[in-house]
């Protein structure tokens, strides 16, 4: 444990909620510290003023509610869609590219308010800290973090509710039972994991959902709908422009009504264990249907599949909370020079649980129906070239057959 006499100040990552006002009467109480609270709007959909009243009735008085929507989407999640990034098969990483911009606002707080420390509410078992700490440490090499959940005594639900009482800290009624699960959320997912989806046999129930219908559930007819792009970001639906996090927002609402989104994932997290998450990534599932669908037409094939070969790197550094590291940063500039012509049209068919890219269209295509078309094509392509080509390529392969006598 760090000594109370390093620590004056700490800006703590805070939702209002029981566990980080927990975690704030702790920090007062063991580092006899005055702490700043620090609230982040990413669009979780929670109602956040509580939390500055709250944080008021603890006698703070540096309150941070920052509303970082735009940033969040126009600077994180977008330039993560670019390159597609997907973590083991499916995952779309919605909490993972949250937890940089959080770091990154609580050293610049920290920096404005004098602060020598921050402090975060993750666990000891989970990824968060590690993505969080990171973040921490490659803005502000010198800055002392704390970590309650390493360094208290409690581990049960029991020994925070009875801190909480101890110190006349409210705990509402939903609180003192033992949740089913824990949740995560921000504009682009939600996460749950733990309790009731532990034993990865069991299907998920039903009210584990909270984003998306269930695909039974929704209409019996599709929903077509048109999506524009520009340098590999959305810019528009249906014709009509919007900033980033009001198109994110409007495609979260198709994908809820489609029942989109859903995915059931046993992972492996970055310190070690398997772990069992139910996500709903609503409209960053129509996103990445949608951006495939424009670069199939735009993008040159090497320059389509460097792409590919280099995304299960970039995601498992998005992932492992390495955003500000050099090599992502080297990634992303590949990744954003492949977007200069990712620009135009996809009309995407929604239904019941899926996305199916039916239409895309683009100044800057490179597919040309001269040379595809099963019809005479004027001499746009001489199908007797494909001899010499398939002879080239099969050399290396004679040469093996022949050399095993075949």
């Amino acid at each position: 444990m760090k000594s109370k006499k390093d620590i004056k100040k700490v800006v703590l990552a805070y939702s209002g909620g029981l566990d980080t006002s927990i975690i704030l009467k702790w920090l007062q109480e063991t580092y006899d510290c005055e702490v700043v609270t620090f609230t982040a709007d990413l669009g979780q959909g929670e109602e956040l003023e509580p939390a500055r009243k709250t944080a008021e009735l603890a006698g703070i008085k540096e309150i941070y509610i920052d509303d970082l929507r735009e940033t969040f989407v126009r600077d994180y999640v977008f330039p993560m869609f670019r390159a597609n990034a997907v973590y083991e098969g499916i995952y779309l990483l919605g909490t993972s590219i949250a937890r940089p911009l959080i770091a990154k606002r609580q050293i610049e707080i920290a920096r404005e308010t004098g602060a020598d420390a921050v402090a975060h509410g993750a666990t000891g078992k989970g990824n968060d800290q590690v993505r969080f700490e990171l973040g921490y440490y490659a803005l502000d090499p010198d800055i002392k973090v704390i970590s309650p959940w390493r360094e208290w005594e409690m581990s049960s639900r029991e020994d925070l509710i009875a801190f909480a009482e101890k110190h006349q800290i409210p705990v509402p009624k939903d609180k003192r039972g033992e949740a089913p699960f824990s949740c995560d959320a921000n504009m682009l997912h939600t996460s749950s994991e733990g309790k009731v989806l532990e034993d990865p046999a069991i299907e998920a129930p039903e009210y584990v959902f909270q984003r998306t219908l269930s695909p039974e559930q929704a209409p019996d007819k599709s929903t077509y709908i048109e999506v524009g792009f520009e340098k590999g970001d959305a810019v528009s639906i249906n014709g009509v422009a919007m900033s980033p996090a009001t198109l994110l927002a409007a495609l979260n609402d198709y994908g809820r009504d489609n029942g989109i989104g859903r995915i059931d994932l046993v992972e492996n997290r970055f310190v070690g264990m398997k772990s069992r998450g139910i996500y709903e990534t609503p409209g960053g599932t129509i996103l990445l249907a949608a951006h495939r669908g424009i670069e199939q037409i735009t993008l040159d094939r090497g320059a389509a599949h460097l792409k590919d070969e280099l995304m299960p790197r970039y995601a498992e550094l998005m992932y492992n909370g390495l955003w500000f590291a050099p090599e992502r940063e080297m990634l992303q500039a590949a990744i954003d020079k492949s977007q200069e012509m990712v620009s135009g049209m996809v009309r995407l068919k929604l239904y019941k649980g899926n996305v199916d890219v039916v239409g895309r269209s683009s100044p800057y295509s490179l597919y040309s129906e001269d040379l595809v078309t099963f019809e005479d094509d004027e001499g746009a392509y001489d199908q007797k070239d494909a001899e010499g080509f398939i002879k080239l390529n099969a050399l290396r392969l004679r040469t093996l057959a022949a050399r095993k006598g075949l």
